[in-house]
């Protein structure tokens, strides 16, 4: 049995590779392998499966013999904190996160509010494999009635992060992309005093992510044009990402917040050995320019799980990636959108400048493109032999360019595609280089699965 999870829990398309039967043995088995008796905590995104995925995840939980507090829609670092303020015993997060509606996945964090280790994974698929239940769709689903108390002491939480800094006199327009942003976003920041104003703002499942949100910056970009406002942010289907937009529509990416907040935190003199840690997403442009001012880079693999066990390990203060996925010291390095947001807004009050001017203060980043080849199948379901062989051609290819270029080349590990970066100092070369590397990659892997 090939691994249910990938780079961020189990991920994948309602009714095909996420079922009911599969949630609720998940339910089932987090439960049966918890030691304290303390209730699971969940919380779920907008996606219109969710109350079914909720359903079928509690009664496994309840065949354990486990209990558990049902949040509702929130956002998922809503439910690492919540694990660690009351004492919970662990917690499930149903999102598919930036994947479209469609799509829908199960993250599982331990009772120290931390994403599940390999081990425990491994415990639970072995679960998973010796039952032979299969649990088809109740006719009829009841929803669970959530706690909204809980919400409030997140909220809170939030807010208290701004040590008493007021948003009073800034424009903030925000983009919840009809996900869990939109339980929050707005009262947060009208609550500090901003002037806010809200698009894609319904808890919309079937619009979840869909030509807008983080993924898709243009709702932002034109709702900045039409009401001019002195920032905007944009926030993705379970809010633990943020791409933060200028008023003249320049993009601060996760490479620029890493670099301007670990400058300011470098300044403070509370950046460990002026160390910031992405991954191989992050621009060259970004690690020179870190480099320029005395900081130091590190690099892991995609994947916040990565970054997080790097921050760990070399005991640094802020990681992040390009996507807007960053973590922090703050909110024990639970990657939250809308906590980054509120920084990003509290440094430009505090500093009395506008995002814009900050913003060219950053680095000048490398030509990037970022091409992603669509696969007719999962290539974690594929026999051995063609994976090795696929494996071994992405090799091939990041070395044959490396020389010339930077070439990082890897299998997403929740969509069925191939993500091929290339990177250089010319726009030109670097989007003939990417042409002619995707198109000869298509073409071998082609005729490894054919």
């Amino acid at each position: 049995m090939q691994s249910i999870f990938g780079t961020d829990g189990i991920r994948g398309r309602f009714n095909e590779e996420i079922t009911y039967s599969l949630a609720y043995k998940v339910g089932y088995a987090l439960g049966s392998n918890l030691e304290k008796k303390n209730p699971i905590l969940i919380g779920r995104d907008t996606r219109i499966s969710g109350d079914i995925l909720l359903q079928a995840i509690t009664q496994g939980i309840n065949e354990s013999g486990k209990k558990f507090i049902n949040i509702g829609i929130c956002p998922t670092p809503a439910v690492p904190f919540l694990i660690k303020n009351g004492d919970l015993s662990s917690g499930i997060m149903i999102s598919a996160s930036h994947n479209p509606p469609e799509y829908n996945g199960i993250k599982i964090f331990d009772h120290n509010g931390q994403k599940i280790t390999k081990n425990f994974e491994n415990k639970i698929q072995e679960i998973i494999k010796e039952s032979k239940q299969n649990i088809s769709i109740p006719t009829k689903v009841v929803p669970l009635k959530a706690n909204k108390e809980l919400m409030d002491t997140y909220m809170k939480s939030l807010i208290q992060t701004m040590d008493g800094e007021s948003l009073s006199g800034l424009r903030i327009i925000l983009d919840t992309c009809y996900g869990s942003a939109t339980t929050c976003a707005r009262k947060i920041f009208q609550s500090l005093g901003a002037d806010v104003k809200v698009i894609n703002n319904s808890k919309n499942g079937l619009k979840i992510n869909l030509n807008c949100g983080s993924t898709n910056l243009e709702p932002l970009k034109k709702a900045l044009r039409e009401s001019p406002a002195d920032m905007g942010f944009s926030f993705d289907g379970d809010a633990d990402r943020v791409i933060g937009i200028d008023s003249k529509g320049n993009v601060l990416d996760g490479d620029h917040i890493l670099f301007l907040w670990g400058r300011e935190l470098m300044e403070q003199k509370i950046l460990t050995n002026n160390l910031l840690i992405s991954t191989q997403m992050a621009n060259l442009g970004f690690e020179n320019s870190w480099k320029k001012i005395g900081g130091i880079l590190y690099r892991t693999d995609v994947g916040d799980k990565f970054v997080h066990d790097a921050i760990k390990k070399n005991r640094a203060v802020l990681g992040g990636e390009q996507s807007g996925h960053i973590l922090s010291k703050i909110n024990n390095f639970s990657g939250d959108g809308i906590l980054t947001a509120l920084q990003i807004s509290k440094y430009c009050k505090k500093k009395n400048i506008n995002l814009n001017d900050w913003l060219k203060s950053s680095f000048e980043p490398f030509p990037q493109k970022l091409t992603n080849i669509k696969l007719d199948f999962n290539i974690n379901k594929l026999n051995p032999k063609n994976k090795i062989l696929i494996d071994e051609t992405i090799k091939n290819f990041q070395e044959i360019y490396s020389d010339n270029c930077r070439v990082y080349i890897r299998p997403s590990g929740t969509e069925p595609v191939i993500r091929v970066l290339v990177e250089a100092k010319n726009h030109k070369k670097v989007h003939s280089l990417s042409s002619e590397i995707t198109n000869k990659l298509f073409l071998e892997i082609d005729k490894i699965v054919s």
